[in-house]
This record gives C-alpha cells, structure tokens and sequence, in this order.
C-alpha cells in the first residue's frame, strides 16, 4: 500500500478501477488511469477487491432493495469485498470510515454508504452465514464459470476455484546467456531477497526461481541489463517443449527458421532467443501489442523479425519459406491465469468460449500448411477450459491426416497434485493454468519406382 495517500484516496482509485470492469473495461486499463504514485496501492486493494467481488455483490443485494448509482455502487462493492475478505488488508472499522470520507470527498451518497456498510459491521456474521447457499458468492466466480470448471474438472473444481482466488507468486525466468539459476539465486541472496529454484516435474527444465515475496522488477538484480524476465513457471514451459530439447525427435537445429505466431507481450518470444540460435519471425495482429515485444527484446539484448498481421491470413504476409517450427499461443479466455488478472472472470461471457475456439481452430489450419514436413507446432493456451485444450487438438487431429501428437504436458492444472480424471499432465508446484500440445507434420513416404512388368504372351 502507498504510505503517502490516505486511505479514502486509494479507495476512491479502487472504487473507480471496479466501476470500470463492471463496465466491460480491463482492470490494466483502468489502472493506467490512475496517478502513478496511487497506482500501487489502487492494485492492490483492486485485485482484493475483485477477489471477493461475487460476495460483495451479493451482500449489497441483501444490505440494500435498490442498487445505487454506479460510482457509488462501486465504492460499495470495493468496501463490502475488503472488509470481509479472508485476509483483509485494513480492520473493518477502518475500512467502513475510510469509504464513508472516499464517498464524502466524491459526492457518491456518503449517507447511504455509511448506512449499508455500518449495518454490515452490526450483522456481518448472519449476513456471511446467509450466503453459504450461493456459488457466485462462495466461490466469487460466475455461476456459467463455475458450471463449465465442474465440468471439465469433476474432482478438482472447487481447488481451481479457490486457487484462483489466491495471490499468485512472483516467477522469475533467468536469462542463460547471462547466467544460471544458480547464479542468480547467489545475486539475489546478496540484495537481501530470498528465493527458491523451481520446475515442472516430469518435463524439460525450467529457468525458473520464485521469490519469497513479490518485489518491484527495478529490486530485482542486473534486471534492466537482461539477466532475468518475470514470467510464471508454466508459460516458462513453451520455449523447451517446441524446441525438443531432450525428446526423441531431437532438438531443432541452430539456425533454424521458427514462427511465433501471436507473440505479444514477448516472454516465450525471448525464452525461445536465450535458448537456442533461431531465425524467428515474431507474428502479432496488435501493432501497438507488438511494440512491447520488441522493447522486451531490446532490453534482452536479443533479435528477431517482428511483423504486425493476422496470423489466420498467412497470403498477407508469409513469403512463401516453410517454417521449422512453430509456436501458436492461442488467444483465448485466460481461465488459467485468474490469480495474476482477477478481473478476466468477470469481464467474461460464456459465449466467449465457442468464439475463442473457432478462432483457435482457424488458427491451426491456417498455420499447419506453413509448416514443413517433419516440422513441430506447439499449440498453447492459459485456459483450464477443455474446448480450449484437449477438445481441440482432439479435433484438429480428426481432420488434419499428418499431423502427430507427440508426448506433451496437456492440460496443467496449477494444482500441487494437477488432479483430474484422466489427465496425465505432470503435477506443478503451483503455477498457472495452461494447456500445451506438440504437434510434428508427419513425412509422407516415399514411394518406390517399380520397373513396369514385360508384355507378356499367351
């Protein structure tokens, strides 16, 4: 939190950067609205907030008939969401004050705040009681994402659900043309930051370290020189799984000719460049996204070919070369990464799932026939969502005759045990949500010249 603002201040942020998701807005672009010095401590009290957005929602609609008018609804709901988290960053009393001065300063209806959220402070454990009943304000989730986890995770629904709602660790990704684990776990003990290696079992190693406590990235050791990136442990796994590093198949070849197809921001984009010598095209629709991939690797003191396209319209800008590899990071809902983006849940529709998935599809087929025979697709998603993973591939492999899947992490859980029926994914010590597939285009055979057979005679 921001020691230099007042706390009405840094609720009165908060209160707009809700507003602002309710209304169909990122919470990254709500925050980029905020002054600079509010910003930290508006992110903060604004993930928390969203957090328990589904049991303040439904305390409000218990506390008061009618709902108020949007700004002040929003003060409402970041109030009622803090003071009764499981871990609430201020006492309730200070809060319900704190909100009731933010409601004064912004003209939002201080009376009626302090009305409702001192009757909150009256009556709060029959009130919490009372919603024991309602999965939204359980599980602080939409009740269409809840149904759609419960389906493709019979067993481990209610933990992806409640791990979602938990701070997620700060992962680093050590740059290993600048060093090694190792190294850097030695640089960072000397800055005072304690830190532990880690990695997926049972899958290519990682470059990975999780801190202790999450840090500014400017307190992080050699950061702005290149040494190391802030990247999660299961998005760590996209460079050396498409890059065969231990596999059968072999690894790729130095040089060889590598597409990202949706490359923004850029982190498997330079994870792939720290590993091995490619010629890579980094492919994205988003010019103003591709920027930033850009800026990542200038700051990596790494290269590679950055074009803005449609990665599903390859007549635009393919130059007609096949391409040794392939990396497609699919867009998609981002059901995997809820504890980094807390406001994805809310801001999206079930809808959303069947568009995402045409679009991965058509991303597939678009791309499959870039890749040349013998070469490798990694196919990526941040989503828990089957339709998303392996329901999928399940039907890209249908239709698509020389395409073979090869041994792949499939659906990651982020669960310690990444428990599901009928998963064979390997356990993760806590990382995101993904899902990975490697696909390689089967070589047609040859076919053997047969000498045509003498006429014969009767």
């Amino acid at each position: 939190m921001s020691a230099a603002l007042p706390l009405a201040s840094l609720l009165a942020h908060t209160a707009d950067a809700v507003a602002a998701v309710r209304a169909g807005r990122s919470l990254t672009e709500a925050l980029a609205a905020v002054p600079a010095a509010a910003r930290p401590g508006t992110q903060a009290l604004a993930f928390e907030a969203l957090r328990g957005l589904g049991r303040a929602e439904a305390l409000r609609r218990r506390l008061a008939a009618k709902a108020p008018p949007p700004r002040a609804d929003a003060l409402l709901l970041t109030a009622l969401a803090l003071a009764t988290s499981p871990t609430p960053p201020y006492p309730a009393h200070t809060l319900v004050s704190q909100a009731v001065e933010a409601a004064k300063q912004g003209a939002a209806q201080a009376g009626f705040v302090n009305a409702v959220l001192r009757r909150l402070l009256r009556e709060r454990e029959v009130l919490l009681a009372a919603l024991h009943d309602d999965p939204v304000a359980t599980w602080n989730h939409p009740r269409w994402w809840i149904d759609r986890l419960r389906q493709d995770w019979p067993e481990a629904w209610p933990a992806l659900l409640d791990a979602a709602n938990r701070r997620a660790p700060m992962t680093l990704r050590v740059n290993r043309r600048q060093g090694s684990v190792a190294g850097y776990l030695a640089r960072l003990a000397a800055a005072g930051l304690a830190a532990r290696p880690v990695a997926l079992p049972g899958w290519p190693a990682a470059d990975a370290i999780e801190l202790a406590e999450p840090c500014a990235v400017s307190a992080l050791p050699g950061f702005e020189a290149g040494a190391v990136s802030v990247q999660d442990l299961a998005a760590q796994q996209a460079a050396p799984l498409l890059l065969g590093e231990g596999s059968e198949e072999g690894a790729l070849p130095p040089g060889a000719r590598v597409l990202d197809a949706c490359a923004a921001p850029g982190g498997k984009t330079a994870h792939l460049l720290e590993r091995a010598e490619l010629d890579l095209l980094a492919l994205d629709a988003d010019a103003a996204r591709l920027a930033r991939v850009g800026a990542t690797l200038a700051r990596l003191d790494l290269a590679a070919e950055l074009k803005a396209a449609d990665a599903r319209r390859p007549a635009g800008w393919w130059d007609g070369r096949p391409f040794d590899a392939i990396l497609l990071d699919a867009p998609c809902t981002a059901s995997g990464i809820v504890r980094r983006h807390p406001d994805v849940r809310w801001l999206r529709r079930p809808g959303d799932i069947d568009a995402l998935a045409r679009t991965q599809a058509e991303l597939l087929d678009a791309l499959w026939p870039l890749l040349a025979p013998g070469g490798r697709l990694l196919y990526a998603t941040c989503s828990l969502f089957s339709a998303e993973g392996s329901q999928q591939i399940d039907a890209f492999l249908q239709r698509t005759a020389d395409a073979v899947l090869r041994p792949s992490p499939g659906h990651l859980s982020g669960l310690a045990d990444n428990a599901r029926t009928g998963n064979e994914g390997a356990p993760t010590p806590g990382s995101d949500g993904f899902f990975y597939a490697r696909l390689d285009k089967r070589v047609a055979p040859m076919l053997s010249r047969i000498e045509p057979s003498a006429p014969t005679t009767d």
